[in-house]
């Protein structure tokens, strides 16, 4: 029996993942109107949260509402991802979300910023430590 994982060796571990969610999170926050984040530990939170929506509520609903994302070319994600924001909105203490049209606009906040700060961590997690010179 084979088992197949979703992620490439490439990927960065978890934890690293996990960093760059909490902090998208936090950023976000001061960015988008009607969402409130109490403090870091709120935003750690959330990113826990919103790792366990990614993996079991998010699938069900993507799948779901399939012919709908392919009419949109994929965009109708930020409306799932809004969606699964505003779920963790009401199970987090510390994170307040006003709307869906706030949760639509913090969604596409938190990808932008994710993927720039993934970016930056892959570009330095490849960069060749300096090397000493022999004595």
């Amino acid at each position: 029996m084979k088992f197949h994982f979703r992620f490439s060796l490439q990927d960065p571990p978890f934890h690293i993942r996990l960093a760059v969610s909490t902090l998208s999170i936090f950023m976000a926050s001061y960015i988008a109107p009607g969402v409130h984040l109490r403090d870091i530990l709120a935003a750690f939170i959330v990113a826990l949260v919103l790792a366990v929506f990614n993996i079991t509520i998010k699938p069900m609903l993507i799948l779901l509402t399939l012919p709908v994302t392919l009419f949109t070319f994929g965009i109708f994600l930020f409306v799932i991802n809004a969606l699964v924001i505003l779920i963790a909105a009401d199970l987090v203490n510390g994170f307040d979300v006003s709307g869906f049209w706030s949760a639509l606009f913090y969604s596409f906040l938190v990808s932008v910023i994710s993927g720039i700060l993934h970016a930056i961590a892959q570009n330095l997690s490849q960069r060749t430590p300096p090397t000493r010179p022999q004595a």
